[in-house]
């Protein structure tokens, strides 16, 4: 069941990089309110797809520590929050991420 949420997520994303892919041939100038409007709902459509994806792969003890770490360092949270996505993205994770392997890789990331 995950892996046929993941796979729509990824045919979502693929979906509006193409629509944007091809609305760039022949947009006015980046300064333009509409650009701007289009790049609002962009990151807005982005932000969305980063939140619903890390719902469907943090099981809620990952997820509380997560926004725990978010009110302490929001750099840290980001990163890892960033690497989760990928890994979703990508196929790398089989299961929800628990809190232990939240914190490994956290552990990876403060290291580096």
């Amino acid at each position: 069941m995950e892996d046929a949420e993941l796979e729509a997520i990824r045919t979502a994303r693929l979906a509006q990089l193409q629509a944007q892919a091809q609305g760039q041939g022949g947009a006015p100038g980046p300064n333009s309110s509409a650009d701007q409007q289009q790049a609002a709902k962009q990151a807005a459509a982005a932000d969305q797809m980063r939140r619903d994806i890390l719902a469907t792969v943090l099981d809620s003890g990952a997820r509380e520590r997560l926004s725990r770490i978010a009110l302490v360092s929001p750099q840290r949270s980001g990163q890892v929050e960033a690497i989760l996505v990928r890994m979703a993205q990508s196929g790398q994770l089989r299961g929800k991420v628990t809190e232990e392997a939240l914190i490994g890789l956290l552990q990876q990331v403060s290291k580096t």
